[in-house]
């Protein structure tokens, strides 16, 4: 599968992070598996372990969120993983319309390896808890840095702020199980 390279937002620059990449490293009956790596990440600030377990307001500390729209309508998924093992999982009707959480037959896999120059974290979401068929993708990050400094990332932005629910950051394409 494809890597993309995630853009900082231009109103919110990292401080000393120097880039981002999101990859969908597979997707079977099972499960949905995603990579991103961050670039001289001395600087992030990673939230403490907490276990598994659903949560909110994820997004306020460094989060790494999947957004999936299956092909032909206006309702979409959204989840949020965090290095402390959280998580949540949404579904919307339309744009930013008809929040309720997403169901899950088991809660996604988790896991943050940080180095000085690197890191990466790896998730797994279980298949059976994602739309069947090909969806349009958003792979972004929010990231926060010593002293405050938060960033976000995405494949493409919007115009004005930030807004990873936006049908431009739904710029990647995941095919059906299966799909070659």
């Amino acid at each position: 599968m494809e890597t993309y390279p995630l853009i900082p937002h231009p109103d919110f620059p990292p401080s000393l992070l120097s880039g981002i990449e999101a990859r969908i490293v597979g997707r079977d009956d099972r499960w949905l598996r995603l990579r991103w790596r961050l670039f001289d990440a001395r600087a992030v600030v990673f939230p403490p372990f907490a276990g598994k377990g659903r949560a909110t307001d994820l997004w306020k500390n460094t989060c790494f969120e999947l957004f999936l729209r299956p092909e032909g309508g206006q309702a979409y998924v959204e989840l949020n993983l965090s290095p402390s093992e959280r998580w949540a999982a949404y579904d919307f009707v339309s744009w930013r319309e008809g929040m309720a959480d997403r169901p899950m037959p088991r809660e996604p896999e988790c896991t943050a390896r940080v180095g000085q120059r690197m890191a990466i974290f790896d998730a797994a979401v279980p298949a059976a808890g994602l739309p069947v068929g090909p969806a349009h993708v958003g792979l972004s990050a929010v990231i926060e840095e010593e002293g405050g400094v938060i960033s976000y990332w995405s494949i493409a932005h919007p115009r004005g702020k930030p807004d990873f629910h936006d049908a431009a950051c739904f710029a990647a394409e995941l095919p059906a199980p299966g799909a070659p």
